[in-house]
């Protein structure tokens, strides 16, 4: 939920997302599938409020960031968990019909990443208003959160990002793990794989594989 890459591959893409979270937080349960609103969707589910970071269907995945374009001020309350506005777009038929018509009033700012019918959005939602914006599915993209990276630090691993890109012309899912895990390995702060005093890590990576329309999910915990 933290950091997000988009690769587009021969047969579909693939799209990777580094969890960063206290470790005081409950583990997460492993990725399973589980029916919502008829929906069979699959994802590693938050103890506590029941929602996700990552999910997928049989035609789409959402993926949530922290935080909208730049930081924001924490509340002290929000009426509803941000992991669970994931799982109400991932059961929705029309994703986009939801997104212009779900209340947010009072959740606090995300990003959401959907991928669903191959075709890639971005959306956001920073307190005030929604935003849409339609992605070219032929390029790669990274995010960084903005509650946890500076815009001048996004902007040094989307470097990172561009020049693994040049030098891995068609990465396969396990090059791709492994920008994640070990990128700038020596940078506890904000490498891709971070470590602040033991008290904030990146506890998991999960990514979703989408070959010839259909869709895998593999999960890599890194909580211990």
């Amino acid at each position: 939920m933290c950091t997000v890459t988009f690769i587009p591959t021969n047969q579909g893409c693939i799209i990777t997302s580094n969890r960063d979270e206290k470790i005081s937080r409950e583990k997460a349960i492993s990725p399973q599938e589980y029916e919502i609103d008829g929906k069979k969707i699959t994802f590693p589910k938050d103890p506590k409020a029941g929602g996700t970071w990552i999910a997928h269907t049989n035609n789409k995945i959402v993926v949530l960031l922290n935080g909208a374009k730049e930081k924001h001020l924490v509340k002290s309350f929000y009426r509803k968990s941000r992991g669970l506005i994931v799982l109400e777009i991932a059961s929705e038929n029309d994703s986009l019909e939801c997104w212009k018509n779900i209340d947010l009033t009072e959740i606090e700012p995300f990003t959401m990443v959907l991928f669903e019918n191959n075709k890639l959005y971005q959306l956001q939602w920073n307190e005030i208003e929604k935003s849409i914006e339609e992605l070219s599915n032929t390029e790669h993209h990274i995010w960084s959160s903005s509650t946890l990276y500076s815009r001048e630090i996004r902007t040094e691993r989307a470097i990172w990002f561009a020049d693994f890109s040049l030098k891995n012309e068609n990465p396969s899912a396990n090059d791709i793990l492994n920008f994640h895990q070990f990128t700038k390995s020596e940078n506890k702060e904000f490498g891709l794989q971070i470590n602040r005093n033991n008290k904030l890590k990146t506890i998991s990576i999960t990514q979703c594989i989408v070959f010839n329309s259909k869709i895998e999910m593999v999960y890599l915990d890194l909580y211990n």
